[in-house]
């Protein structure tokens, strides 16, 4: 897959709030579907498809244990996601470094 195709894959599964919920809560440690699905009253199948999406995407990893599907946090793709945002943080900030040391010479002008 494409680097730009990963990346739109991880940005859509992070744009839903359920999601991003599921990623802190792992972030705890591993959980089954059932302990993903508790705090927010959803349904066993409705939070299974929130991780088939952060699976899809690389940032879930999920194992069958016994009648459980057990559910720890992949680290790969946010990897990737932050390196793509370190690269325009860094870009943004030389443009408003620029733009401080513009406006700085022309008060120093007038």
């Amino acid at each position: 897959m494409v680097h730009r195709e990963l990346l739109d894959q991880t940005f859509a599964a992070l744009a839903d709030s359920t999601r991003r919920a599921v990623l802190t809560r792992l972030g705890e440690g591993p959980a089954t579907i059932g302990e993903l699905a508790a705090p927010s009253g959803m349904t066993l199948t409705g939070m299974k498809k929130h991780v088939q999406v952060l699976e899809d995407a690389g940032l879930v990893t999920t194992r069958k244990v016994g009648r459980t599907r057990q559910c720890r946090l992949g680290t790969e793709r946010l990897d990737a996601a932050q390196a793509w945002i370190a690269f325009y943080q860094r870009l943004w900030e030389r443009r408003l470094d620029g733009l401080e040391a513009y406006f700085t010479l022309q008060e120093g002008t007038e």
